[in-house]
C-alpha cells in the first residue's frame, strides 16, 4: 500500500511538473515575442502586417491563377472545328460562354477575321499583354515583401543594439546587469528571426507563382498558335 501511494504521490508530482514546463514555455515565448519595449513592439508589428498581406496576396493569387488555368481539353478542337466549317459565329459564341483568359484571346483574334493577319496577330498580342497583367498584378508586393521583411528585422537588430549599448553607457555602475540588456538583446534578436521568416515565406510564395504563371501563359501561347495555323490553313 505504502509503495502505491508512493507510485501515485511521484505521479502527480511528474503532472504537475510536466504543466508547470509547458505554462512556462508558453510564457517564455510571448515574452520573447512581446518584451522588445515599444520600438521593439512596433517593429515586430510592421514585420507581422507584412507576414498576414504576404499570406493574404500568395492565397488570393493562386486561387486567380487556378481557376484561370481550368479550361475544357475540348474548347481548341471544337474551335477549329467551327472554324474550318466556317461557323465563326458559333466559335465566337464558344469563346464569350468559356470564361478563360485562352477564350478571351482566341475571341478577340475571331472578332478580327477578315482583316490582314498580321492585324489580328497584333489584336491577340494586345489582348495577351492585358490578360498576362491581370494575372500577375499584386504579385510584385510579395518580392517587395520578401526584401522588406528581412530588413525590417535587421532594422530591429540595429535599433535592439543601439538601446543595449546606450543603457550600458547610462549605467552609473561598471556591472552590467543582464536584465538592463534584455530590452534591447530582445529587440535585436527577434525582429531579426520573424523578418527572415517573413521574408522567407513571402519570397518562396512569390516564385511558385511566377512558376505556375507562366505555365497559363504558355498554354495561352499554345492556343495562339492553333487558332493562327487554322486561319493560315483552315482547310
Amino acid at each position: 500500500m505504502s509503495l502505491l501511494l508512493q507510485a501515485d504521490t511521484l505521479g502527480q508530482a511528474a503532472t504537475q511538473i510536466a504543466e508547470d514546463v509547458a505554462t512556462t514555455k508558453e510564457i517564455t515565448l510571448m515574452s520573447i515575442i512581446f518584451s522588445g519595449g515599444p520600438v521593439g513592439i512596433a517593429i515586430m508589428s510592421a514585420i507581422f502586417i507584412m507576414l498576414f498581406f504576404a499570406i493574404y496576396l500568395y492565397f488570393e493569387r493562386l486561387m486567380a491563377i487556378k481557376a484561370a488555368s481550368k479550361m475544357d481539353q475540348t474548347f481548341m478542337t471544337q474551335i477549329k472545328m467551327y472554324l474550318q466549317q466556317g461557323k465563326i459565329e458559333n466559335a465566337r459564341m464558344l469563346c464569350v460562354s468559356t470564361n478563360s483568359p485562352v477564350a478571351r484571346l482566341i475571341e478577340k483574334g475571331i472578332s478580327r477575321i477578315g482583316k490582314p493577319l498580321n492585324d489580328i496577330n497584333i489584336a491577340i498580342e494586345n489582348a495577351g499583354k492585358l490578360e498576362v497583367y491581370k494575372l500577375e498584378r499584386n504579385v510584385s508586393l510579395l518580392a517587395t515583401i520578401s526584401g522588406a521583411g528581412p530588413m525590417t528585422g535587421f532594422l530591429g537588430t540595429v535599433v535592439g543594439m543601439v538601446m543595449a549599448f546606450h543603457e550600458m553607457a547610462a549605467s552609473a555602475s561598471n556591472k552590467i546587469e543582464m536584465s538592463v540588456l534584455a530590452e534591447g538583446i530582445y529587440t535585436a534578436m527577434m525582429t531579426t528571426v520573424v523578418g527572415l521568416i517573413v521574408g522567407i515565406i513571402a519570397y518562396v510564395g512569390y516564385n511558385h507563382l511566377v512558376s505556375i504563371t507562366d505555365k497559363v501563359v504558355n498554354m495561352m501561347e499554345v492556343s495562339v498558335v492553333d487558332f493562327l495555323d487554322v486561319l493560315n490553313d483552315p482547310v
